[in-house]
């Protein structure tokens, strides 16, 4: 049987052939691969199996380490550009050597202490970890394989002036408007969005609050505890400012005027010219 291959750029499950005054190494009958001393979780023997990122160090070399990086091969993360020199931008993905954006696989020209988003990918002619910035190589922009109303996973782009672009499932690009923006985010967080409107161009606008009627119980809770805060009472009303509903409850008057429905057919509150009232 084939013995399987170490794959650079990813964790592996290695086995632990034998210690040496820098580390273990670890591997197998094909490959040895060290695991520097510092990274050795505690009580691991000879034999045992361990689960390590590989990549290579400084001089090309094929390291292991149990640090948990940002960006795995073939993923797309936001990192923050720690140096830039006359090779390209090294990117700050979580363990020791930063990971190294040629200029060639720079979208715009990259900037010391900004982030960017990028994928990274093993080059075919060094065998080495490299990033790049031409993340559309890696999305799908035809075969949408999703639905209005779903949940997906995001990562938070950099805002424009429509607001913020967002990559699904390491697989689609899409648009969070910033009128639909009720919570801080910023570029490089992960969260939970949902699948608002798929265009006809394709183009994919999300929301990070769930639709329909099944957002009412949510934001009619935060309405009932700002009403306790409030000793029963909140003055808000369908003719308060949009931003005044937004600071106070971080949702829309839209949702709050919903929400404000759904407790009164309820009878749980009582809407009057001033406000709100809890029953």
């Amino acid at each position: 049987m084939a013995k399987p291959i170490i794959e650079i750029g990813k964790f592996n499950k290695l086995e632990v052939l034998k210690s040496t005054p820098q580390g273990l190494y670890v591997g197998d009958e094909v490959e040895e691969i060290l695991l520097p001393t510092k990274y050795i979780p505690e009580g691991t023997e000879i034999g045992s199996y361990v689960d390590v990122f590989i990549y290579t160090d400084s001089e090309d070399r094929p390291i292991a380490t149990t640090l948990t990086p940002n960006i795995q091969i073939g993923e797309i993360a936001y990192l923050k550009v720690n140096d830039v020199n006359n090779i390209g931008a090294f990117l700050d993905w979580g363990i020791e050597k930063d990971l190294l954006v040629p200029f060639r696989e720079q979208g715009e020209k990259m900037v010391k202490g900004k982030g960017y988003l990028v994928y990274m990918y093993l080059d075919d002619l060094t065998d080495r970890l490299v990033g790049s910035a031409h993340v559309n190589r890696l999305l799908e922009f035809e075969d949408i394989q999703l639905e209005v109303g779903e949940e997906v996973d995001v990562l938070i782009g950099h805002e424009g002036e429509l607001g913020y672009t967002a990559i699904i499932n390491n697989k689609y690009r899409g648009l969070i408007y910033k009128n639909q923006v009720f919570k801080a985010i910023k570029p490089g967080d992960h969260s939970v969005a949902y699948i608002k409107e798929i265009r006809a161009d394709k183009k994919i606008d999300l929301t990070l609050e769930k639709t329909g009627p099944e957002n009412i119980e949510p934001n009619a809770q935060r309405i009932l505890d700002a009403l306790k805060k409030g000793e029963g009472f909140l003055p808000l009303h369908d003719k308060s400012d949009p931003d005044v509903i937004k600071s106070t409850l971080g949702i829309s008057k839209k949702l709050f005027k919903k929400a404000v429905g759904a407790l009164y057919k309820k009878r749980m509150v009582s809407i009057k010219d001033d406000g709100v009232y809890l029953k």
